[in-house]
């Protein structure tokens, strides 16, 4: 079996190549990840490169294998069904469920996580709008434009959320912009460098670009 520490190497270096959108990650990316030094991501890499989970080439960085991607992949559904399962079943706050579902998702069984992804209804995706992997490994990816990027005038919803920090999370909390809400970007000024946003509960809301960068849409209707 694997390590928790391997498991989680592939599957930082999975969500690495999904950002990167690039099949190979900079070694300097993969210990920024791990927050480990480049000499440990380094002689890890070359482990997993021993195991058949990754392949790894001086200067240019590691890319997983395909056993490297179907853990990955495990792991990765076994942490966005933990999650969803402690915001909806238990309550807990969606900015306080990430290390939690880090420290469980190592040591749940198959059995449990069958039995919680039928609770939840076989859901497609986490409370942060990420989608989960089926059991087969599949994972489907929408093509999103983030608030920054969108049109004026037009309406859209929340799809997914990429900063999952607690202090971001409880920010969007505030002003009701979870996955699934509703807007309208009314406005877009260049020289404040904001975005004022017009919810559907009547809210109107204004945020840094860089904030706007983070929250994925999707066109509505």
């Amino acid at each position: 079996m694997p390590s928790p520490t391997v498991e989680n190497y592939v599957k930082e270096i999975f969500l690495a190549q999904q950002r990167l959108g690039s099949a190979s990650v900079p070694m300097g990316a993969v210990a920024k990840a791990m927050d480990v030094t480049p000499g440990t991501a380094t002689a890890m890499l070359k482990s997993l490169a021993q195991s058949g989970l990754a392949e790894y080439e001086p200067r240019k960085g590691a890319r997983l294998s395909d056993k490297g991607r179907r853990l990955a992949l495990k792991m990765i559904r076994k942490h966005r069904i933990i999650e969803l399962f402690l915001v909806e079943q238990l309550g807990l706050d969606w900015g306080a469920v990430h290390k939690e579902a880090e420290r469980m998702e190592h040591a749940i069984s198959e059995v449990v996580l069958a039995c919680m992804d039928n609770k939840l209804g076989h859901p497609t995706h986490d409370p942060h709008g990420d989608p989960i992997p089926s059991e087969d490994g599949d994972l489907e990816e929408s093509i999103l434009c983030t608030l920054a990027d969108c049109n004026c005038g037009k309406n859209y919803a929340i799809a997914r959320v990429g900063d999952q920090s607690a202090d971001f999370l409880q920010y969007l909390d505030e002003r009701g912009l979870k996955p699934g809400a509703s807007l309208n970007v009314s406005s877009r000024n260049t020289v404040s460098d904001a975005v004022t946003l017009s919810t559907s509960d009547g809210r109107t809301v204004t945020m840094g670009m860089k904030a706007a960068e983070k929250i994925f849409v999707q066109t509505e209707g």
